[in-house]
């Protein structure tokens, strides 16, 4: 009978559909186990071969987990809000959620033809308004709440207000903007409720605020820091500039200290437990606050390194600092503002780590210093960021490497503040010994003393404190785009006011066109039915707002990571409409045991989600304050490039170069006539072949499906493939072929190096893919993929379907196994076992093909030993396991029975292969029991008829027997 796979996963994955077979049980006797993958944003292009690595990983965990008597539940859905779809719609005018729909109808298609085990029962989708309703609603809890600093939770926004009321906010310890002024409980009852509102706006979670943002004019949106890639865009490579605009934003920064804790709570990886600390970036340290001369202004900094401060030669703020425009004097305005609007054009990303360049103007003011009072000339740089700190530092160029070069290259003077010591950048860091000079209440002391000293005297100046600080800022949370969540807002005299939870959600209007407004505003302002009636709770026309019952509605949109931010939990009761989740579902299930994903999210989607959770923890929501316990970033499955050489010519005339005049293994000679026949063609267009390099041509890239082989281009496919190519000069290589060049790189549609599953699934079958993927290496690397290396792994299923079946049919039978058939079976089910614990999944392949080759030498028929085999393999080739479990007899679906026990009486040997020695040299091998003593061994040997053969009448001068080893006859 022969293996058809196409027939046989077909079969399976309606089998699983119509019985719904992985559906997950909100209650049950059996031990919870959640697996969950990053849900994917459904691109239009489809999945291509390197999404589905972490997918398969966590589907052969699942599966094990239901193996081993757990009630797993292994959700999917989709992140489909985005700018993708928006930038489609304004393309082609069709609405974001047709495409939408589209592209998820292509990954369902997709996903469930690998085979993976989802409960689709609980799919969820960010841009359904069922489940938005719950972001929105979650939205207004943040509105509605402050952090607390004395109880180390956020709270209720009338908890603050009582405060207010009663004692105003001398006393209030919390985190808030830095403008907030002091007022007691008679000044909070004589203000206005604008007034009041103002006020509650610098304490609640999420707040309006002037902010520095990447503003991205061609997509006319707000981008996060990792939506750039080198100064522009990541969607279109358009141009990005800094920008100060109000903006909702998200108070993460009052979660600082607690996501840095909770770190230490949870099983991620090193690495990106790592990345989080360092984007958190706690520091302890002091505030240092310097008058600014001739004015009445002051500069906060914020320095890990106080002692230090009669080092300080200069200052340096961000180009972004308000202070700029008031202090810079009229004869440097020009340079200044020349230098910021450079800046506002690099991303903050590209200034960080930008650790070469040294750039600055200086403003023409000067500070004070606290102590001397000497004056300090106040400079702006690039390198300080508005966003860090306070936007401005104190320079020590004689204790910091980048403080240094910049005085250097500016000629700013640089006092030597330390005694006699080594100065360079590694004795600085030994901070516990070095000593400090130029002042006489630190003269001589060792950092730690002079540390508090200096943060003493500060304070009784009122120039400074001691402090701990965040790298982490706060969250921008609006997006000037239409394909978002809306926000549950309104506005009465330009205060924020929450519309009630009971009238959520509030749904995205229809608009004319995508883009914004001809004023400015965002793609919401082209809606012509966008505007709130309080006396209806409805959305209306906005022709009606007249301010005293109809209000106009917010205009910005949710960014893509509101929705992802929370997803996890929706999961766990997907259908409530009463609550994002009862608390039943929610106690039952969690949080995620096993979550699996890239690590290019961990200073995104992965810190938000903390954050969130948290919050959701403090308000009694949800049972723990972490929502992954452990996490495991998966590598990338890279593409095989292919670039043709295109030659640069003065009339733009197309001509391509075979690679193989220039390198690869096909490398032509100088002296061929395929090089003869190059230089005639390329002479005649005034081109010297011995010439060619990388300034005078260029690689492109090319589909790699236009390939036949390896590197050979089917020149025909690639005419076809793009207008550019027809008609165009090929010059060609060996035996008259075209070559192209080969490199491995990232999996993209950009480079047309995508491998689409479906062809893979068509040609070899899902389970062959699933296998392929796992097999290419660990999970945590990065691999490329290679199409000509499935067809091992297609080989070892059709291997194993020849163990079950041969031309005459099913030949598994109740015979007994033999002892090798046991040895193979149990060796096997132990280091899947500890493979798939341990992830190790590749080797759990390599295990599976030794399993079958070692059985089918052993003509191994024996359904004892057959039948436990396919469970092992269940998890990772589901298809032809559940095929193959219904064909030797049984009912219904493998993927429930229990995991086969390892026993490990069957790998215990109980006899021996001797090797028979003659004067030393093995003649013949004799297998014996274990057990038996030396003088047994020795008796059995020297009987046996080819030991007399060898001695042939003699008697041996002595037998030397090493039990369990050799036997040596000396005659």
């Amino acid at each position: 009978m022969k293996y058809n796979f196409n027939e046989i996963e077909a079969k399976w994955q309606k089998y699983w559909a119509d019985n719904q077979t992985f559906k997950a049980e909100n209650n049950s006797e059996k031990p919870k186990y959640y697996v969950l993958d990053m849900f994917p944003y459904p691109s239009g292009a489809g999945l291509h071969v390197g999404h589905p690595l972490g997918y398969i990983a966590s589907d052969i965990y699942a599966r094990y987990k239901r193996h081993k008597g757990f009630n797993v539940l292994h959700p999917q859905g989709y992140d489909s809000f985005g700018l993708p779809a928006e930038q489609y719609a304004i393309q082609t005018g069709q609405h974001p959620a047709i495409t939408t729909e589209t592209n998820i109808t292509t990954y369902r298609r997709q996903l469930d033809q690998i085979g993976f085990s989802f409960d689709w029962s609980r799919e969820v989708r960010t841009s359904n308004p069922e489940y938005y309703k719950w972001t929105q609603w979650i939205f207004i809890q943040l509105f509605n709440s402050w952090y607390n600093n004395d109880t180390a939770k956020s709270e209720d926004i009338s908890t603050l207000v009582s405060v207010f009321e009663t004692e105003g906010n001398a006393n209030v310890n919390t985190t808030c903007d830095d403008d907030v002024t002091l007022f007691s409980a008679e000044d909070w009852k004589t203000y206005t409720s604008e007034e009041q509102q103002e006020i509650l706006l610098k304490y609640r979670l999420t707040y309006l605020a002037e902010t520095e943002v990447n503003w991205c004019p061609a997509l006319g949106t707000v981008l996060a820091n990792d939506e750039i890639v080198n100064g522009v865009s990541e969607r279109g490579g358009h141009p990005v500039v800094r920008k100060k605009m109000t903006q909702w934003s998200m108070r993460i920064s009052a979660y600082a200290e607690r996501l840095l804790q909770g770190l230490e709570t949870i099983d991620w990886t090193d690495s990106l437990k790592e990345s989080q600390r360092n984007w958190i970036g706690k520091s302890v340290g002091a505030s240092v606050i310097f008058n600014v001369k001739d004015y009445d202004a002051t500069i906060e900094v914020f320095t890990t390194r106080p002692d230090t401060i009669f080092g300080v030669s200069f200052m340096t703020l961000a180009p972004e600092h308000d202070l700029v425009s008031k202090i810079t004097t009229e004869a440097q305005k020009a340079e200044v503002e020349a230098y910021i609007e450079a800046t506002a054009k690099r991303s903050e990303r590209d200034r960080m780590a930008d650790v070469k360049t040294i750039s600055g103007v200086f403003t023409g003011a000067y500070a004070e210093h606290p102590f001397t009072k000497e004056p300090i000339p106040i400079w702006i740089g690039d390198y300080v960021l508005a966003s860090y700190g306070t936007g401005a530092v104190m320079a020590v160029p004689c204790g910091d490497q980048r403080d240094y070069d910049f005085a250097k290259h500016f000629g700013i003077d640089i006092p030597n503040i330390f005694d006699g010591v080594d100065i360079s950048e590694e004795a600085f860091a030994d901070k516990d010994n070095t000593k400090i000079a130029n002042s006489d209440f630190i003269n001589g002391m060792n950092y730690k003393k002079a540390t508090k000293r200096v943060i003493y005297e500060l304070e009784q100046l009122g120039q400074g404190e001691g402090k701990t600080n965040y790298r982490l800022r706060d969250a921008v949370f609006s997006r000037q785009r239409y394909w978002g969540e809306p926000f549950p807002v309104y506005y009465v005299n330009g205060m924020p006011q929450m519309i009630d939870a009971k009238y959520l959600p509030i749904q995205l209007p229809e608009v004319e066109k995508y883009l914004p407004t001809e004023t400015g505003e965002p793609p919401l302002g082209n809606a012509t039915v966008w505007a709130w009636d309080i006396t209806t709770n409805s959305v209306v026309a906005n022709d009606k707002i007249n301010n005293e019952t109809i209000f106009p509605l917010e205009l910005n949109t949710m960014p893509g990571w509101a929705g992802s931010s929370w997803y996890f939990n929706r999961y766990m009761d997907a259908g409530n409409t009463e609550a994002f989740a009862s608390q039943d579902a929610l106690n039952y299930w969690k949080e995620v045991d096993l979550y699996i994903g890239g690590s290019e999210h961990a200073t995104g989607h992965l810190l938000y989600a903390r954050f969130w959770q948290k919050f959701l923890f403090d308000k009694g929501v949800v049972p723990v304050d972490e929502f992954a316990k452990k996490l495991i970033n998966q590598g990338m499955i890279l593409g095989t490039s292919a670039f043709v050489r295109e030659l640069i010519t003065d009339n733009s005339e197309k001509i391509y170069l075979s690679s193989d005049f220039l390198e690869g293994p096909n490398f032509v000679d100088s002296n061929s006539p395929e090089w003869e026949e190059a230089e005639r063609i390329l002479a005649s267009k005034g081109v010297d072949l011995d010439r060619i390099n990388d300034d005078n041509s260029r690689l492109i890239h090319i589909d790699v499906n236009t390939l036949k082989g390896n590197t050979e281009v089917e020149l025909l496919k690639l005419e076809n493939w793009r207008a550019e190519f027809k008609g165009a000069t090929y010059i060609r290589g060996k035996n008259g072929d075209f070559h192209s060049k080969r490199d491995v790189e990232k999996m993209s549609k950009s480079k047309f190096n995508v491998v689409n599953p479906d062809n893979i699934c068509a040609e070899y079958g899902a389970d062959s893919l699933r296998l392929y993927e796992m097999f290419l290496g660990p999970l945590e690397q990065y691999k490329p993929w290679n199409t000509a290396g499935i067809t091992g792994v297609h080989g070892f299923l059709k291997k194993l379907w020849k163990l079950y079946f041969n031309d005459e049919g099913l030949k598994v039978t109740d015979v007994a196994p033999t002892k090798d058939n046991l040895k193979t079976l149990h060796k096997t089910i132990k280091k899947v076992e500890e493979d798939i614990e341990n992830f190790s999944f590749n080797t759990s392949v390599s295990t599976f093909m030794i399993a079958v080759n070692e059985l089918t030498a052993q003509k191994c028929t024996s359904k004892e030993i057959l039948e436990p085999l396919l469970v092992l393999v269940s998890p990772y080739a589901p298809h032809i396991a559940e095929e193959l479990w219904n064909a030797i007899g049984n009912e219904g679906s493998i993927s429930t029975v229990d995991f086969p026990i390892f026993e490990a009486s069957h790998l215990v040997e109980s006899s021996k292969e001797y090797p028979i020695s003659f004067n030393g040299k093995m003649r013949f091998k004799l297998e014996l029991p274990l057990d038996m003593s030396k003088d047994e061994i020795e008796k059995t040997v020297l009987a046996h008829e080819k030991t007399q053969a060898q001695l042939q009448g003699r008697e041996p001068k002595k037998v030397i027997v090493v039990p369990g080893k050799i036997v040596n006859i000396v005659g």
